[in-house]
């Protein structure tokens, strides 16, 4: 993949209108977009999948959003770890150009109605225990791949 010049500074889009402006100015100058979904709280794991994604794109958005979709009511949606600014700082180092970190407002606006329904395969394992979990995924997972377009997701 050919190299292009590298942003000095990461960004970072709260909202959808942000971040489609800063990836259609990159589609714009002819290169590829890479995604990384992450809730945040991230470790090595989540760092080696940017590094991953910049092999594969020349600009890599990775997204922090804990989904309160994929929780049930009986599990604590308010004490999953939120660190954002290390995050922020982890991606940067990793060679991140965008995060995009959303409000549950802003992929959840109000009336928002379409979710994804995975069937079957949300009724064993954790799914037996998890009702909300993999259709929150899905449909969290579906929204930000459509939102991000991009050319390869890891």
């Amino acid at each position: 993949m050919p190299a292009a010049a590298v942003d000095s500074q990461m960004g970072v889009a709260r909202t959808v209108k942000a971040l489609r402006a800063r990836v259609d100015g990159w589609r714009s100058a002819g290169l590829t977009v890479g995604f990384v979904p992450t809730m945040g709280a991230l470790h090595d794991g989540h760092l080696s999948l940017v590094r991953r994604a910049n092999q594969y794109a020349q600009r890599t958005v990775a997204s922090i959003f804990v989904n309160p979709a994929q929780f049930a009511p009986t599990e604590d949606f308010s004490a999953y770890p939120r660190q954002e600014s290390a995050d922020l700082e982890m991606l940067q180092k990793a060679g991140c150009h965008l995060a995009f970190v959303p409000t549950a407002e802003e992929m959840y606006p109000e009336g928002f109605q379409t979710s994804v329904s995975v069937g079957a395969v949300s009724q064993g394992l954790c799914g037996a225990s998890r009702p909300h979990f993999f259709g929150g995924v899905a449909t969290v997972v579906a929204k930000l791949l459509n939102q991000v377009r991009p050319d390869a997701a890891v």
